[in-house]
């Protein structure tokens, strides 16, 4: 793995815009979970495409489920393991703000890990609310945080990919 450079001093490097984009992710997220939560009740599903479905669906576990059949504990481990994280990434964040591609990534994870810790504070649970389906087959369902948390984690696999691309 190729290593990074120096932290950047530069004005560029400042932590405001990146936790700026992860309240906005964070904002998107809770604003269409309260709409979900207002409209839907829970097990509802409107169809939307031959392929999308709007539905309300909560999530005790991590990605894909995982977990929610414990017994409670996961609520507070995940809300621990988001707080660390959040540590985590903003002191990346400080040390690497200049570097546009790995900042977006970690900034839109930020964001999506908040939003999903913020379910579970509040709810004890993840609210999910969009499905993908075809063939009678429904993609597991998920929401705003999930999806930005995927978009940075791609980004970061692009910014490593670059990075090494580079160095040859």
């Amino acid at each position: 793995m190729a290593t990074r450079p120096a932290p950047s001093s530069s004005p560029s490097s400042s932590l405001l815009p990146w936790l700026g984009i992860a309240a906005i992710v964070i904002v998107l997220d809770q604003l269409t979970k309260t709409l979900i939560l207002q409209y839907f009740q829970y097990g509802d599903s409107r169809t939307i495409t031959s392929f999308f479905n709007l539905v309300r669906v909560h999530n005790t576990g991590a990605a894909f489920s995982f977990l929610a059949g414990a017994s409670g504990w996961q609520r507070w481990f995940f809300v621990a393991l988001g707080a660390v994280a959040t540590v985590f990434i903003i002191y990346m964040l400080r040390r690497h703000g200049g570097q546009k591609v790995f900042a977006w990534a970690l900034a839109l994870i930020l964001g999506g890990a908040l939003g999903n810790v913020i379910d579970r504070l509040m709810h004890g649970y993840v609210v999910d609310f969009l499905q993908f389906h075809y063939a009678g087959k429904a993609f597991p369902s998920f929401n705003i945080a999930d999806s930005a948390i995927t978009i940075g984690a791609i980004l970061l696999i692009l910014d490593e990919l670059l990075r090494v691309r580079r160095s040859k």
